[in-house]
Order: structure tokens, then C-alpha cells, then sequence
């Protein structure tokens, strides 16, 4: 993919407040297998390779599926619910890889029964070869580490569930 059909596709994301994401995944071979649009506040996920992601942040618009929501099918990254009770999630902000830790080798950021604090960095997210610290935006005790390192998460995907009265 050239830096035209990039600097293109930024343009419509910035044209159009109501689509939140670009995502074009890659098959074999370079050829496109999927393209993906969805609307602002809604991250869906697919099946497949590694990619390229587009995403700006945008003003809020009335939420709505998107064409490829029907027939979508998970990663098999969904942990089991949690109980109903206190626990809170954080979730990621992005689509892209998720890193536990700040380089390989080294300890997790936090693991089930880290105490967090807001503005406190949980994990690492990469986006088009940037690296995103994630902070919490919660207080309390992780319960739960509901993604693996280095797989993929989508828009809005549980990263952690926290007790805040832990």
C-alpha cells in the first residue's frame, strides 16, 4: 500500500465524523482479503492476518452497526463474563497488538492482584509500529487479564477487569 491511498484514507476519516475506523487487512500475496468501515464508537471484530489500521479520533455520532458486522467472527480472545458484581473493565482505546510488558523479557505492567491507580500505564498497545501506553483510568485490584501478550485486540475489547474495592 502506497503513501497516496494512506494520506486518502486519513482524508475520509477526517471528512466524515460518523466512520471511526479504516481497517484493511492483508492476505496472502499483499492482496487486500477484507476491507472494514466502522462508525464512530463501534469496533467489530474479524477474522484474520495482520493489517493496516487507520484511526482518528472523531466527535461522538449516534451509534449504529456497521455492513460487516453480520458474519464477523471473534478471535477467540473473549474470556469468560465476570460476575455481575463491582468489578469495572478497562478496555482498550484501539485496535492493534497488545503488550503486557514495556520490552520482552520484562516484567508485566500489572497482573491479577496489581493494585492500579488512574493515570497509572497497564499495558502497551502497537498501532502502525507506534507504541501506545495505556493507562488506567480506574482505582483498585486487577481480577482478571482478560487478553494474552502479543495478540490482537479491537476497538473496545476488555483488557483487564479491576475491583474497586479491592
Amino acid at each position: 500500500m502506497n503513501l497516496d491511498i494512506i494520506a486518502q484514507l486519513v482524508q475520509i476519516l477526517k471528512d466524515a465524523p460518523e466512520i471511526g475506523a479504516i481497517e484493511i487487512r492483508r492476505g496472502p500475496l499483499g492482496a487486500w482479503s477484507t476491507v472494514r468501515v466502522s462508525k464512530a464508537g463501534h469496533g467489530n471484530t474479524l477474522s484474520g492476518g495482520g493489517g493496516l489500521v487507520v484511526q482518528a479520533p472523531f466527535h461522538s455520532a449516534a451509534p449504529a452497526g456497521s455492513p460487516s458486522s453480520a458474519g464477523a467472527s471473534g478471535h477467540g480472545a473473549s474470556a469468560p463474563a465476570a460476575p455481575a458484581t463491582q468489578l469495572l473493565e478497562i478496555k482498550s482505546p484501539m485496535v492493534g497488538t497488545f503488550y503486557s510488558a514495556p520490552e520482552p523479557g520484562a516484567d508485566p505492567y500489572v497482573k491479577v492482584g496489581s493494585r492500579v491507580s488512574s493515570g497509572q500505564v497497564v499495558c502497551i498497545i502497537e498501532a502502525m509500529k507506534i507504541m501506545n501506553e495505556i493507562e488506567s483510568e480506574l482505582h483498585g485490584v486487577i481480577r482478571e487479564v482478560a487478553v494474552e501478550n502479543t495478540q490482537p485486540v479491537e476497538f473496545g475489547q476488555v483488557l483487564y477487569r479491576v475491583d474497586p474495592n479491592g
